[in-house]
């Protein structure tokens, strides 16, 4: 193997890992609002509230999307553009939901606090 085959062993995971290949997944951030905006994805896609509080999913987007709730119960709402969208979260935990006609793309959490 010649030097540049060598230098493209030592320096590949260091490109690979500036280039972000983490899948961790993000931070909770404290809202209770929650934005489809014009690129297939919730923002933020991981929020935290505590116990009682309601969330609003808003589709800016010029698609209809869902937000179907995977851990209360399967409870499904079709958002066209402009519309809104509230649940309100009892239960202390982590609740996943996603956009169940864009499930690869659109995924999110909310993790409710206290109790």
């Amino acid at each position: 193997m010649g030097a540049l085959g060598r230098l493209v062993l030592l320096l590949g995971p260091l490109v690979l890992a500036a280039c972000g290949g983490s899948s961790s997944p993000p931070s909770p951030v404290a809202t209770n609002a929650v934005d489809l905006p014009k690129s297939y994805r919730f923002e933020p896609k991981a929020i935290t509230v505590p116990a009682g509080a309601t969330v609003t999913w808003t589709n800016h987007d010029n698609f209809t999307h869902t937000i179907h709730l995977f851990d209360d119960g399967g409870v499904i709402y079709t958002l066209k553009p402009g519309d809104s969208a509230t649940f309100t979260f009892t239960t202390p935990g982590l609740h996943r939901y996603e956009c169940s006609l864009h499930p690869r793309d659109m995924q999110g959490s909310v993790l409710v606090t206290g109790g």
